[in-house]
């Protein structure tokens, strides 16, 4: 939608730029006008067809015929995978000695001082005892074989088991284990099968148990989900049986332990130089923003990113289900919901904090996701002295956001029409920016938009920037390119209020 609340299409006024004559050649419509000559002359609307002897334009990327994509999909209906991970020939003796030397080993330690021990300290104490019970079963190790030895033991009793090597490879961003005998994880945008096995569903669930009873939460058989964090501040989710059909199924999201900044991700290409401007300028002139994308597509990473720029003096509050937030600012308050007990009694909603942060004297509320009514206790405190204020939501585009806006306050049975949620929207919301995760692993900022206002029962939004998709190279990369719209942003005059308004103009146009 232009600023103009039509929508760009058909018959519609262009957004910018001179109109020029139709081309033929089924060309991108979001093609960059540079003012160059093309193939065909200045003008001609209908260029003659190239006939077949013509040599076509050579390209980087070979155009893939109908055969080579039908021979793929037929490739990967035949195909067939085991699904389960193996683990290597030396880490499953490794793993069958510990079978062996763990029950002994417990024989021999008591629990309760050995959880007052660190890990160091803890294998210095179990290194003469596991020399004992190997030397009664006569197996023999070498050095290498020793420490690795000891490392899965303690792991084992102190740590997740198998689960801490993954913890600590720092390529692994998610992990995901489905039952004992099926665990993936994320490399580089990418899911791959783990060569790790737990020894069987009572091992998963007691290391599913160890985690969630960190955060004084609980999973079993009355509650079999649960909501918790890592004390690195990764998020995990778990789910028993009965919900879960192939045993326990724990999700992990790791985060990096350097904080992200909008320099850092400019430079892995999420994002241009103007965006990542643009983006600085918006969170230090107390904008409100709203960060929408699909799962797993960098929304908590960029609102981590966008709370550097926040002023060390104002007071910030998060709000979440599971705190995993981590914000770059002194005066930083988290707060986090809490479950019903047993008797479904005692639970605290985000809806519940937002309101009772109002009265903490916030500078900004954040919050790591809106999913239902607290999008209008939210859209209240934009509206009351709250500028600034940031939140995710789940959607794929700019206009679905707001749509899932209008819906989530909806969803509360608040007796207002519904011109009077997009009105309170269009005046509390300043920017959109849609974050997503391509098809290559690649995590890119795809949209700035900004919210403008109101043009009759429609909030009319004006694009800042986009990310445009031009081609795929030979080793699946897709190749695009961040363009600005060239349109003076309607958010300017916050922006001179802070003095940034000649640099944010610069970044826009």
């Amino acid at each position: 939608m232009s600023a103009f609340g039509r929508k760009n299409g058909p018959g519609s006024r262009p957004q910018f730029g001179i109109a020029k004559p139709m081309r033929g050649g089924g060309g991108s419509s979001f093609a960059q006008d540079d003012g160059s000559s093309d193939d065909h002359g200045g003008g001609e609307q209908f260029p003659p067809l190239p006939d077949s002897d013509t040599p076509k334009p050579s390209s980087s990327k070979k155009p893939t015929s109908s055969s080579e994509a039908m021979a793929r999909l037929s490739e990967r209906m035949n195909a067939t995978h085991s699904g389960e991970s193996e683990t290597g020939g030396f880490e499953a003796s490794i793993h069958k000695i510990k079978e062996q030397v763990l029950p002994r080993l417990l024989e021999r330690v008591d629990p309760e001082a050995a959880a007052t021990l660190t890990k160091e300290e803890l294998s210095e104490e179990f290194r003469p005892i596991i020399m004992e019970v190997l030397a009664e079963l006569k197996v023999t190790l070498n050095r290498r074989e020793q420490f690795a030895l000891e490392k899965v033991l303690v792991d084992e009793l102190l740590g997740f088991g198998p689960l801490e090597e993954l913890l600590n490879d720092p390529d692994v961003s998610d992990i995901m284990v489905n039952g004992p005998d099926q665990t993936y994880i994320e490399k580089k945008g990418k899911l791959v099968i783990a060569p790790i096995r737990f020894r069987d569903e009572q091992h998963l669930f007691q290391i599913a148990q160890r985690i969630v009873n960190q955060v004084g939460r609980r999973v079993d058989q009355t509650t079999p989900l649960a909501d918790a964090r890592l004390k690195d501040g990764s998020r995990v989710n778990v789910i028993v049986p009965p919900l879960s059909l192939r045993g326990t199924a724990i999700s992990i999201r790791k985060f990096s332990e350097k904080p992200i900044t909008l320099d850092m991700l400019m430079g892995f290409g999420s994002m241009s130089e103007k965006m990542c401007t643009a983006l600085k300028i918006a969170g230090a002139c107390r904008m409100n923003i709203v960060i929408s994308g699909g799962t797993g597509s960098g929304k908590t990473t960029m609102l981590n990113a966008l709370s550097k720029m926040i002023d060390p003096g104002e007071r910030v509050l998060t709000i979440e289900d599971a705190a995993e937030l981590r914000l770059q600012q002194p005066h930083w308050l988290p707060l986090e919901t809490r479950p019903p007990n047993l008797e479904g009694q005692g639970a605290i909603t985000i809806g519940d904090l937002v309101k009772n942060a109002l009265r903490m004297r916030p500078d900004r509320i954040i919050l790591g996701e809106i999913r239902g009514a607290e999008c209008f206790d939210l859209l209240a405190a934009m509206n009351t002295g709250h500028d600034g204020s940031m939140c995710t939501l789940h959607a794929n585009s700019p206009r679905e956001c707001l749509g899932r806006m209008e819906n989530m306050i909806l969803m509360g049975d608040i007796k207002i029409p519904k011109e009077a949620i997009s009105r309170q929207i269009a005046e509390s919301v300043d920017l959109i920016v849609q974050v997503k995760r391509l098809r290559d692993g690649s995590r890119r900022t795809t949209n700035i938009t900004e919210v403008i206002g109101m043009e009759g029962d429609v909030i009319v939004t004006q694009e800042l920037f986009k990310f445009e998709y031009l081609d795929e190279s030979d080793d699946g990369k897709i190749l695009g390119e961040y363009r600005s719209s060239g349109l003076r942003p309607y958010t300017l005059e916050k922006a001179r209020q802070f003095g940034f308004d000649q640099a944010y103009l610069e970044a826009c146009l």
